[in-house]
């Protein structure tokens, strides 16, 4: 288990602020920082390329780092109604070939880690390294049925958006930053493009669950001890059976670990992206 303390007051009012984007032909927003080997960094459902400002902060000093908004989040053009995951994997795909990126390194939180999860499965070298953050596996039948039905609810009640943050966060004064930041960008979700994502999202915890072991990668799993529904047993699952997998769980923190715990999350990334392709 590793430690690390939360995104402090003067970090989130940073981190808070708008970044600047550009966009691809077909719509995808991005922001891009430093030179250098390519990093692309995916967010999770209800959030935007902002929460992932720490990471950017930190590791722009040596890669050229892309931040992309998921699509219908942000400033991105949505996916039609009924997409599934596939169809966010093909996304990315596009999203690269608009980017003219041959090869480059992906880090993926929550839907986004199913995201980058699909391309180390179906993308081959094109993928070089995967890192997978609180990122589902297999749910068990209860928590499968439980996501579905929140699934389900948005079309009807719409954006929830106390329910993720009473997952997502502990009761924790050092969680109060992070927090209020997710409460501002769940506040900010186009509602049609949350819940296309978030049925993907819900599909999708099996559907590339099999192509680990043909991941040739240097790949991390990456979650917090607490996290209640991106497990540590998740993560020790599909490290033991990608080929270069690694495990790395953060304790006492739950599912936006980047945003809980930055400085560590930091470190794991840069380590992982030290790793050679002939290491384990």
């Amino acid at each position: 288990m590793l430690t690390a303390g939360s995104i402090s007051d003067a970090a989130a009012a940073k981190t808070a602020g708008a970044l600047p984007r550009k966009k691809t032909a077909s719509g995808t927003a991005y922001h891009e920082a430093g030179d250098g080997e390519p990093l692309v960094l995916i967010h999770g459902v209800g959030m935007r390329l902002e929460a992932w400002a720490p990471q950017i902060a930190s590791l722009s000093g040596g890669y050229r780092v892309i931040a992309v908004d998921m699509p219908g989040h942000g400033e991105s053009a949505r996916l039609p109604v009924g997409s599934r995951l596939e169809e966010f994997v093909a996304w990315f795909g596009r999203f690269l070939d608009e980017m003219e990126i041959e090869a480059t390194n992906v880090a993926g939180h929550s839907m986004g880690a199913l995201v980058s999860g699909g391309a180390a499965a179906t993308f081959g070298q094109r993928i070089k390294r995967v890192a997978y953050l609180n990122g589902v596996y297999r749910r068990d039948p209860e928590a499968k049925a439980a996501v579905l039905a929140r699934a389900a609810a948005i079309p009807v009640a719409g954006v929830d958006k106390e329910g993720p943050l009473a997952r997502w966060f502990g009761d924790d004064p050092d969680s109060n930053a992070a927090r209020e930041l997710t409460r501002k960008w769940l506040n900010l979700v186009d509602p049609e493009g949350y819940a296309v994502a978030y049925a993907a999202f819900a599909g999708g915890d099996e559907t590339y669950a099999d192509g680990w072991k043909d991941v040739q990668g240097p790949a991390l799993f990456l979650t917090g001890s607490d996290d209640p529904n991106s497990t540590p047993l998740m993560a020790t699952q599909m490290a033991a059976l990608a080929p270069k997998g690694r495990v790395r769980i953060v304790d006492g923190h739950r599912h936006m670990v980047n945003l809980t715990a930055p400085e560590i999350v930091n470190s794991l990334l840069a380590e992982w992206l030290s790793f050679g392709e002939d290491e384990r």
